[in-house]
């Protein structure tokens, strides 16, 4: 792949995303045919920009703010969490319950 004249670090970030993509999604799916690829890359790719955590962004999600630090050690102890399943198990939101 040949990248742009005005991106030069396009490819180390192309690499990043395909290894990702490749090492949480595609090593672990049998995909039958072209139909089954293009919905569960769309469905990866929503996950990985609006909830997966970057380490590089403090553990933040890229398209949300950080949410506020927790100070109290009594909130802590009554998170209610629920886990939400995507692509039948494979990918795993994790969101505070309202």
């Amino acid at each position: 792949m040949l990248s742009g004249i005005q991106i030069p670090r396009m490819n180390s970030i192309t690499e990043r995303w395909i290894q990702t993509c490749r090492r949480e999604l595609l090593d672990r799916t049998l995909i039958w045919n072209q139909r089954h690829l293009l919905p569960t890359l769309r469905e990866f790719e929503q996950f990985y920009n609006a909830h997966r955590p970057h380490q590089a962004i403090a553990n933040g999600r890229p398209l949300h703010p950080l949410p506020p630090p927790i100070d109290d050690p009594d909130t802590s102890a009554h998170l209610d969490i629920r886990r939400h399943d995507r692509l039948g198990g494979i990918l795993h939101e994790y969101r505070h319950a309202a």
